[in-house]
């Protein structure tokens, strides 16, 4: 490209640019090819920031200086890959090789009060730099020749990025109010960068955090679980909470914070903030574990403990019931948020469960009591140790490497049980269909009962996880099951009908 293609006063801070190093092939020739084209080629955002820290990065950003539209619809064709074309935000999503590349015009952006979408008008690569978040995505690298490897820092974005601290290139509320989804993504990267957010972005924050409310659940969400994934959560969220954006977008775990009191004569009883101690558990898991679901699933697994928290003279406060309790609230919640629902068995089963573990060490380890955690637990077993072991958060050491030495105990036996049992994908070896044979019986509910009453029996010890001993079982007591099989399947209909008698239990 021609040097005079370029403004004069991008020219000459070009001229004047340090230099880097890129060791990309890549984007040479995307340069090579901006230059045949007659643009100007920038990179720019979180390609940047993550070549100073050190990371790879697949998805890039560039900054086009002239026809972006055309500039991608040409690279695709060069690449044989296809152009996603974005014309009312004057972007296009091209995929190269294993890279993800967007191409963006230099634009300004402007939003109206009550609006998520920006109107978009053409600008300056200055006007660019200025709109984008925070200044350490704001930083850009030239890739057209002669400027090649020339950096632009016109905020300070390298220094900032060093003392690993969160500014806005413009007056924080003006970045704020355009898309309140940056005060989201001002936590994400304290969080990311273990860093510390400007005072007068968290002012701005605190002003403005009714704004996050005009902000679509999706793109929401989206943030929440990118700082689920960052090394330290917990910062984030803290951020979130003392802003007052937590009330807005995630209301019950905003709603567990603090402590209560209660006063008993000359004694005030309280219970540790639920809040804090959440976010403890979450930054223990994300020590072991980048596993989201499970961060997610330890960021929810107290959830229940404000609709059963009670005072209980003589005993103190209690929380009975909370696991169960919290575990129907993840639906509502993953339903609101817009998460995946095939996730939700799993987040459910560990806030379910998160207890038992303990609930066994104090109640006594029995095999059938492990044989019920095993297939409570599925193919979250590992992971719902890993919880357990980040909920203790005791700050008695001694206490601590107590609790940590039932649960290693208690994981072998586990590890014992299912081995011997061969529980690891448990259910009946005597399957529905061969219930149907053996008691002459349609595809109904009565076929349902019979198998729980079989798994069951496995599981209290009563006998072995092996299919002959299994369909011995049910040949010997055959008359029993089927009558309270048939019982049961007639009360199913009558509640179905709006009748109701009591509800047999399956025999042992």
């Amino acid at each position: 490209m021609s040097p005079a293609l370029l403004p004069d006063d991008v020219r000459e801070y070009l001229e004047q640019a340090p230099r880097l190093e890129l060791q990309e092939p890549f984007l040479r020739t995307l340069g090579k090819l901006a230059d045949e084209q007659g643009v100007g080629l920038f990179v720019v955002g979180g390609f940047v920031r993550d070549y100073f820290l050190g990371k790879e990065r697949k998805d890039i950003d560039f900054t086009v200086v002239g026809d972006a539209l055309a500039f991608a619809r040409f690279l695709a064709r060069r690449f044989r890959s296809k152009a996603v074309i974005y014309e009312r935000f004057h972007t296009a999503l091209v995929p190269i090789g294993e890279y993800r590349c967007e191409f963006v015009g230099t634009r300004r952006e402007t939003y109206e009060p009550e609006s998520r979408k920006p109107q978009v008008e053409e600008g300056t690569l200055w006007d660019d730099l200025r709109r984008r978040d925070f200044t350490i995505n704001a930083m850009a690298i030239a890739l057209n020749e002669p400027y090649w490897g020339a950096f632009l820092d016109l905020f300070g974005g390298l220094r900032h990025l060093h003392q690993r601290y969160i500014q806005t290139p413009t007056d924080p509320s003006v970045t704020f109010n355009e898309d309140p989804l940056r005060m989201l993504r001002a936590a994400r990267f304290v969080a990311a960068l273990d860093g510390t957010l400007a005072e007068d972005a968290r002012q701005a924050m605190e002003k403005l955090s009714s704004r996050i409310q005009i902000v679509s659940q999706e793109r929401i969400t989206e943030e929440l679980l990118k700082l689920l994934q960052t090394p330290r959560p917990s910062k984030g969220f803290l951020v979130l909470f003392e802003t007052g954006l937590l009330q807005y977008i995630f209301p019950e775990l905003h709603r567990l914070a603090g402590v209560e009191l209660v006063q008993v004569g000359n004694q005030a009883y309280g219970h540790k903030d639920v809040f804090r101690h959440t976010l403890q558990v979450l930054d223990n898991v994300a020590q072991h574990s980048e596993q989201v679901w499970l961060r997610l699933a330890a960021l929810l697994h107290d959830i229940g403990k404000l609709k059963t928290k009670r005072f209980v003279e003589g005993v103190g406060w209690t929380f009975h019931g909370h696991e169960e309790v919290g575990a129907r609230m993840v639906e509502r919640l993953f339903r609101r948020m817009k998460l995946p629902l095939d996730k939700l068995p799993y987040v459910q089963t560990l806030v379910r469960l998160h207890q038992r573990p303990q609930a066994l060490v104090d109640e006594g380890v029995t095999d059938s009591a492990i044989r019920r955690l095993i297939v409570q637990a599925g193919d979250a077993l590992e992971d719902l140790f890993i919880l357990c072991r980040a909920d203790i958060t005791t700050r008695n050491p001694v206490l601590a490497r107590k609790y940590l030495k039932n649960y290693d105990a208690l994981y072998q036996r586990i590890l014992e049980v299912q081995e011997k049992d061969r529980l690891r994908a448990f259910q009946s070896p005597v399957r529905g269909d061969e219930i149907m044979a053996l008691c002459n019986l349609p595809p109904s509910p009565a076929v349902g009962y019979i198998k729980k009453a079989l798994e069951e029996a496995i599981l209290d010890g009563i006998v072995p996880n092996d299919y002959d001993a299994v369909k011995a079982y049910l040949l010997e007591h055959k008359e029993q099951l089927l009558a309270e099989a048939l019982a049961y399947q007639e009360e199913h209909f009558r509640r179905k009908r709006g009748q109701s008698t009591p509800k047999p239990e399956p025999s042992s």
